[in-house]
């Protein structure tokens, strides 16, 4: 009987979910903080847990982040609201299997559980999907070495396309810059696919989820007895793509001494376990994948110039769906194909009501968000077609957190003109909104344009309830 572990601070609602999982035949446990999730794992073992966004203690990404850092590798499964979705994207980048946004359905819930309990150990998801057996017929499908890929038709996506098929053949070191959810390791395994190497492994790394101590074993590996908790001799990730490629997603996250070995690693195609004094040659392809722009991360000294140097033999941008409108009708058919086929359903289409949603909404969770929309929204459907009844209100009437537009965020609700102190706050909140969006949410760099320190600028972020 599958374990699984509810981390939520309504007792009420933890209970709720407690009971329906026992109905299903799991067996679960509730908890009310972050603190006693981890000390509950420490006691006992799960096979999954649920975690709630809002804790009274820590957020959902700082104890998923302390989960992982002790090396407890089971699926998590965030809960959140619309305006957390920027968060649950990110959440997906530091190794959370999915995310579920409240009010939950059960027959939602109870599907994600399962597909996270069903899924292979050691298998990484990609940000975007590979086509299923029934992809729409606007859809144009890639294949090769068995893997089928979803192409976009505008300018944008036919850009990436075409630079795909211009580095794959070569051995350079590629670089791909975008957003959370855009697909960029969806980028990278065409990389890899269309290359010399396809016969070959292709393993993806969230830097992101990786803790500084855990980084070095995980991507050169170690021997037995080499720190404490080494039981066993483990092979580092390099040795295991031997021969193929190496996708390193968020890679501004790896530590400075990491990056060191990481230089040495790539130059001279030599890696060391940890606890050994024997080099061991790899002959491995790397693609970095990063939100921010590591030239800049270089040039504050967050990232290593010479290691950035090396990897951006090659950069290819994925740019945000809300600046590929024409892709949006290409995903959303492709969506609703996977969609039927995981739930056996047969909706036909969209009415043109939800197409025209689907073009105006920002989303700020690109196409993994697209996705989840997509699927609840079948999941809900009892008609032929997707209606406006089955999209969350986030969509058809959307927030101000959601506004991505070029020039000063609108927000939907009124602010008196006579009241001063209201006004002040909106357009703070609304500078600090469309700053963050410029510099890609990175809060050093947003800092210092704003002219105030990070402390400040983490504490206007929680009193105004920006998710960055």
């Amino acid at each position: 009987m599958p374990k699984i572990l509810i981390v939520d601070d309504d007792p009420s609602f933890g209970l709720m979910l407690k009971k329906f999982l026992e109905k299903k035949g799991f067996e679960a446990n509730e908890v009310l903080t972050g603190k006693s999730c981890l000390e509950k794992m420490a006691e006992e073992s799960f096979d999954l847990a649920l975690l709630d966004f809002r804790l009274p203690d820590m957020d959902g990404l700082d104890l998923l982040k302390a989960i992982r850092q002790k090396n407890i590798q089971i699926p998590i499964i965030l809960m959140t609201s619309y305006a957390n979705i920027r968060t649950a994207v990110k959440a997906i980048q530091m190794g959370a299997f999915e995310y579920l946004v409240k009010p939950i359905n059960p027959d939602e819930t109870l599907l994600l559980i399962k597909q996270a309990l069903n899924q292979p150990k050691e298998t990484k998801k990609s940000e975007a999907p590979e086509t299923d057996k029934g992809s729409a017929e606007k859809s144009k499908p890639v294949s090769k070495g068995g893997i089928k890929f979803i192409e976009g038709i505008s300018n944008e996506s036919t850009e990436v396309i075409k630079y795909i098929d211009l580095v794959a053949p070569t051995s350079l070191s590629v670089i791909i810059l975008g957003e959370s959810g855009t697909g960029k390791e969806y980028v990278s395994r065409m990389i890899h696919q269309k290359s010399k190497r396809a016969d070959k492994p292709f393993i993806a790394i969230d830097c992101g989820a990786l803790s500084e101590e855990l980084a070095g074993s995980e991507l050169f590996g170690h021997l037995k007895g080499s720190f404490t908790g080494a039981v066993t001799d483990k092979t580092g990730q390099f040795q295991a793509a031997n021969g193929g490629t190496l996708f390193l997603d968020e890679i501004g996250n790896l530590s400075y001494e990491v990056q060191v070995k990481l230089l040495r690693a790539i130059q001279e195609g030599m890696v060391r376990k940890i606890g050994s004094n024997k080099d061991e040659a790899v002959d491995v392809r790397i693609i970095a994948a990063t939100n921010e722009e590591l030239s800049d991360a270089a040039k504050r000294g967050d990232f290593r110039e010479d290691l950035y140097h090396r990897l951006n033999e090659f950069k290819i941008e994925v740019s945000p769906l809300r600046k590929r409108k024409e892709d949006i009708q290409v995903f959303a058919d492709h969506f609703l194909a996977q969609s039927n086929n995981e739930l056996d359903k047969k909706i036909k289409g969209f009415t043109p009501e939800v197409k025209k949603y689907f073009q105006e909404y920002s989303w700020p969770g690109n196409l993994r968000e697209f996705k989840n929309i997509v699927r609840r929204a079948v999941l809900l459907s009892t008609g032929d077609y997707i209606g406006q009844e089955s999209l969350p209100e986030e969509i058809t009437n959307p927030i101000v957190e959601d506004s991505f537009d070029e020039g000063t965020p609108q927000s939907s609700s009124s602010v008196s003109t006579n009241n001063l102190k209201e006004m002040i706050e909106k357009n703070e909140r609304e500078t600090i909104v469309r700053t963050l969006e410029q510099v890609k949410y990175n809060k050093s760099k947003a800092a210092r344009i704003l002219n105030i320190d990070r402390k400040t600028l983490y504490n206007k972020l929680k009193q105004y309830g920006i998710d960055a």
